[in-house]
């Protein structure tokens, strides 16, 4: 009997971006179902009480939540081809150290910048502060997770589809301040179809960004 996936989704979200891009490494087929984050399913609702967030991946019918736990569910169950997580345990430890080291800063402080309130620049200079402790990590490997792709090359890559908005809204570059970090997020999406099918295009983000500016009353 086949697996039945499900993904519950929001096309913007890095973190659903991340599941979708290591469900095409593994070549699991699954149905993507789209949430309205302002008006959320009862099915969202009922497989994610807690926290009432995307994503969550239904597999059989048992639902698990938050991205990264997602990932290593992911890769545990469907161990056949393209290992997310290395084998060895510190390699494993420190890979999860910087899956958790994005999880805790990116988001909120991308948010902070395209928002574009009164501490923008301080979240300007925090967020690159941030992508150059990356890029450091990075250092000549092809990427993170070495020769192939990892769970924190999978963790980082959808926030790049954010660049523009952010550079738009904060005017600056992050090329101009970490340009390897930005010729990895392209090499990952010319290497690599699960990244390139799972990330929408910059100016689509920033269509979204401009209008959920408009109805936070942000602009």
């Amino acid at each position: 009997m086949e697996d039945e996936v499900v993904l519950l989704d929001f096309w913007p979200s890095s973190f659903a971006m991340r599941v979708k891009i290591a469900l095409g490494e593994k070549g699991i087929k699954y149905k993507c179902k789209q949430e309205d984050l302002f008006n959320k399913s009862p099915l969202l609702l009922e497989m994610n009480p807690i926290h009432k967030k995307i994503p969550v991946l239904i597999h059989n019918g048992k639902p698990i939540s938050e991205s990264l736990i997602i990932l290593q569910y992911i890769d545990q169950v469907w161990n056949h081809k393209s290992p997310l997580l290395p084998s060895d345990p510190y390699q494993r430890s420190q890979a999860l150290f910087w899956a958790d080291y994005i999880d805790k800063k990116i988001y909120g402080i991308g948010r902070r910048v395209w928002m574009g309130k009164e501490d923008q620049e301080e979240a300007k200079e925090e967020l690159m502060q941030c992508l150059k402790t990356l890029e450091r990590e990075l250092g000549d490997k092809l990427y993170f997770g070495g020769q192939n792709i990892g769970v924190v090359d999978v963790a980082l890559v959808p926030f790049t589809t954010w660049f523009y908005s952010y550079e738009t809204c904060g005017n600056f570059s992050i090329e101009a301040g970490c340009p390897k970090l930005v010729a990895w997020a392209k090499r990952c999406k010319e290497n690599y179809r699960s990244v390139s099918e799972a990330l929408p295009h910059p100016i689509q983000i920033y269509e979204y960004v401009m209008e959920l500016k408009k109805r936070l009353g942000l602009v």
